[in-house]
C-alpha cells in the first residue's frame, strides 16, 4: 500500500504546480520556436560548397541541363572552326607530307655519316646486295629511298666498308652471324617506316 500513496501523493503535487504555472506554460512551444530562428546559423561557404556537390533533386537537374548546354556550345563551336584550324589529309598525303616529298609507298633510309666516303644498304630486301646512299646537299647525311612490298626485311648500313647494324629508326634489332641487323616492318603491324 506504500507504493500507491507515493504514487498518488506525487501525481497530486505535480497536477498543484501545473495549475500554478498554467499561463506560463501556455504558448511555450511557438515562444521556443521564434527565438530559436533568430539563433539559426547563417549559410557559409562550406554550405555552398556542399550545395554544390550534393545538391537537391532539382538541383542536379540544373546542373545536367548546364553540362548538356557547354557540351553543345563546344561542340557547335568546334564544328565550325576546328576544321579551319587543321585540314584533313588522307594518308598518302600526310605521309608525303612527313617524309619531305617521299611518294607513299616508299621507305627512306638515312644515316649520319659526316666523315664517310661511301654507304651502302644492304639487306634482305637486296639479296644482301649493296644499294648506294647517296649525301646530295653534304650535309652528313646519307639517304637513299626505295620503294618495298609489305613485309620485314633485316638490312644494315656499311660505312666506308664497316658493318653498321643498329639503325635507331628501325623497328627493332637482331643479332645474326656475330654481328647486329636492323630490322623494319613495311605496312605492318610493327611499324610503317
Amino acid at each position: 500500500m506504500y507504493n500507491d500513496d507515493l504514487e498518488h501523493q506525487l501525481k497530486e503535487t505535480f497536477e498543484h504546480e501545473a495549475a500554478l504555472h498554467r499561463d506560463r506554460l501556455e504558448g511555450l512551444e511557438s515562444r521556443i520556436s521564434e527565438e530559436l530562428e533568430g539563433r539559426l546559423p547563417k549559410p557559409g561557404f562550406g554550405d555552398l560548397i556542399r550545395d554544390l556537390v550534393a545538391p537537391s533533386k532539382a538541383g542536379r537537374m540544373g546542373q545536367l541541363v548546364v553540362l548538356a548546354a557547354t557540351a553543345a556550345v563546344f561542340l557547335i563551336v568546334g564544328g565550325l572552326f576546328l576544321p579551319e584550324l587543321s585540314p584533313q589529309l588522307n594518308p598518302a598525303e600526310r605521309l608525303a607530307e612527313a617524309g619531305g616529298g617521299v611518294a607513299f609507298g616508299t621507305t627512306v633510309f638515312l644515316v649520319p655519316a659526316p666523315n664517310a666516303s661511301e654507304v651502302v644498304l644492304v639487306g634482305s630486301f637486296n639479296n644482301w646486295e649493296a644499294t648506294p646512299l647517296a649525301d646530295e646537299d653534304l650535309d652528313g647525311i646519307w639517304r637513299v629511298e626505295l620503294t618495298l612490298d609489305p613485309g620485314r626485311y633485316e638490312y644494315a648500313f656499311v660505312v666506308d666498308g664497316q658493318w653498321w647494324g643498329q639503325d635507331p629508326a628501325a623497328d627493332e634489332t637482331v643479332r645474326s652471324y656475330g654481328g647486329y641487323s636492323s630490322v623494319r616492318y613495311i605496312g605492318l603491324a610493327g611499324g610503317d617506316a
